[in-house]
């Protein structure tokens, strides 16, 4: 069996393959997004002299984190869909980010202040990165329990 049909047999086929590689990629870009967008204003305060703020730096820290993760998953020998919650995870994680940012940016007025304006495409983005990773771990999930065996209780030998 060659490396091809390992990494398509892990993923459901040929189809949910490329699916899972294109999502993984964009999942990848978006949170590099987050980290620019995010980072220029944390960048800015310490240029500053100023703390960061707490909300920046949480979401520089989901970005980060999900960045890391959809690199990892797009190594296609992995059986990526066996960490299904960790995918909720990051969707939480990202929910909490477009609350927290959205509620902030989304019915601000920039009044030509390219600060803010940045910040309301954040929130744009943040959510996008919300619903690939909804995405990402409705599959997993899905794809985690229709492959999963059986096996017996006391043994582990027979399937059930």
């Amino acid at each position: 069996m060659g490396f091809k049909d390992r990494a398509v047999n892990l993923h459901g086929g040929f189809v949910f393959f490329i699916v899972h590689t294109v999502l993984r990629f964009f999942q990848f870009v978006l949170a590099c997004t987050v980290l620019g967008l995010y980072g220029t204003d944390l960048n800015n305060a310490r240029i500053h002299g100023v703390k960061g703020d707490s909300k920046w730096v949480f979401a520089e820290i989901v970005g980060g984190i999900a960045a890391v993760t959809s690199l990892v998953y797009l190594i296609p020998i992995l059986k990526w869909h066996i960490a299904f919650g960790w995918d909720w995870v990051i969707f939480v994680l990202w929910l909490a980010v477009f609350g927290v940012f959205g509620s902030m940016y989304i019915h601000e007025n920039p009044e030509g202040d390219s600060g803010v304006q940045r910040m309301k495409n954040a929130v744009w983005v943040d959510l996008v990165n919300m619903l690939l990773w909804l995405t990402t771990a409705i599959y997993s999930t899905l794809l985690f329990f229709k492959t999963r065996t059986h096996k017996s209780l006391h043994t582990g030998r027979a399937n059930v």
